[in-house]
């Protein structure tokens, strides 16, 4: 399913679909398992069936529960519908809530903690702090009056002991990005738990790196839309796309650009969920300008230099997948010289301390070249460039790949990585 989440346009009951699907392939929640639901403005609310297949849901199945509590739909509600309903009651800032079963936050559920949110960069701001509910008997009113209590406080996303997790949102798209990126941040810990001890930033770090963002660009005053440029943006959202669907970008992170004309480029925007990427949303970059009405990401000015100072890189991406993650949390050395491939893909991969995202610093831009085509972000992110976007994003799948086999097979043993002599032979024969 490829629709853009429009929550403006769309019927609750095909925003539930949607959003229901993208949950279940990718692995957050069982067949049956989990509920979704959208309150409207007249108190009508819209909620997935009781014990009905999330894989192929449609939205005929999705179910309406009145406010005066009429159930319209040829399904039963969510057995839990109940405590959705005490949610929007007790916070009617909240029109969207997702409650499901995510492994790596049920994982923190069992053993009765709460994911440090400051593990990746961009955490906080999406999912807030983080609320804790006692335990009580799925589908009753006690559960609903716990978690009620919870989102009374303030939180909009709450750890559910021994059951899972719920977040709201102000809508559809808010919610899901908020639930994809607190699960998200629970894998880097679990994950990077497997091979080292996970870091945190401080709330002063993070604010530090918010107040140095460089300033938005100027506007251009006019602006074309050729045949090779519009190539180019098609590429960029099918790259996009085909990340979010793999687990390699999530909605409230990823950056990818290309380069068009000399160290012009194109990339993707600030603020737009990466799952709901459109060809128009792409921001053109030329002579230091920006398109008109648009915001680039705000790494920006990081892919403008590293254009600059390699002619031979065309395209950039960054992301978070959770493996690599997992070193960029622990500040674990990546050893790529597991297989033949992953070397001569990769090289090896330095991994730099969160403040070379600072402008002022620009110790990425001086470090990417031919011979280093990545590099690790400590507690922010994975960078790696390419001559063809395609090049790029086959780079970060072998490095994705590369990074899973190490951290599942830790518990194996040490990892005996090629040694010198072979990675040797190996630069001979293929980086000539």
């Amino acid at each position: 399913m490829n629709e853009k989440l429009n929550t403006k346009l769309m019927h609750p009951r095909d925003q539930i679909t949607l959003i229901i699907s993208r949950i279940y392939k990718r692995g957050m929640t069982t067949t049956t398992g989990g509920n979704v639901s959208i309150i409207e403005e007249n108190g009508d609310m819209w909620v997935t069936p009781s014990a009905i297949d999330k894989g192929s849901l449609r939205p005929s199945d999705i179910v309406c529960v009145k406010r005066d509590g009429t159930i319209v739909g040829k399904h039963k509600p969510s057995s839990e519908y109940p405590f959705h309903r005490a949610i929007y009651d007790i916070r009617p800032d909240l029109k969207a809530i997702i409650h499901a079963h995510p492994p790596a936050l049920v994982s923190f559920s069992i053993v009765r903690k709460i994911p440090d949110t400051n593990v990746i960069s961009q955490a906080r701001h999406v999912c807030g702090t983080i609320g804790y509910a006692d335990y009580e008997l799925p589908g009753s009113n006690a559960l609903g009056k716990v978690i009620a209590k919870e989102f009374e406080k303030g939180f909009k996303a709450i750890i559910m002991e021994n059951h899972g997790t719920v977040v709201g949102g102000s809508d559809m798209a808010d919610v899901f990005q908020r639930f994809e990126t607190l699960e998200f941040c629970a894998r880097a810990i679990l994950f990077g738990s497997g091979i080292g001890k996970p870091e945190y930033l401080t709330d002063e770090q993070i604010g530090e790196f918010d107040a140095q963002v460089p300033a938005v660009l100027p506007e251009m005053d006019q602006v074309d839309y050729p045949s090779d440029e519009c190539e180019k943006r098609a590429e960029i959202c099918k790259i996009v796309k085909r990340a979010c669907e793999q687990g390699l970008m999530i909605s409230s992170y990823g950056t990818v650009s290309m380069r068009w004309r000399n160290n012009d480029f194109l990339i993707t925007p600030t603020d737009v969920p990466r799952w709901d990427l459109e060809i128009g949303d792409i921001v053109q970059v030329k002579n230091g300008e920006r398109e008109p009405g648009k915001i680039p990401s705000r790494a920006a000015w990081l892919h403008q230099e590293i254009y600059k100072r390699n002619p031979d890189v065309n395209s950039i991406i960054m992301t978070q997948s959770p493996y690599l993650m997992a070193f960029s949390v622990t500040k674990t050395h990546f050893n790529v010289r597991t297989i033949p491939e992953s070397w001569i893909f990769l090289q090896d991969v330095p991994s730099l301390n969160f403040t070379s995202l600072f402008k002022e610093n620009n110790e990425i831009a001086q470090i990417i070249s031919g011979t280093n085509p990545a590099v690790i972000i400590q507690n922010d992110s994975v960078l790696i460039t390419g001559n063809q976007l395609l090049q790029t994003f086959d780079r970060l799948e072998v490095a994705e790949f590369s990074a899973k086999s190490l951290v599942i097979g830790a518990s194996l043993g040490e990892m005996v990585p090629i040694n010198d002599n072979q990675v040797e032979e190996l630069r001979k024969v293929f980086l000539k």
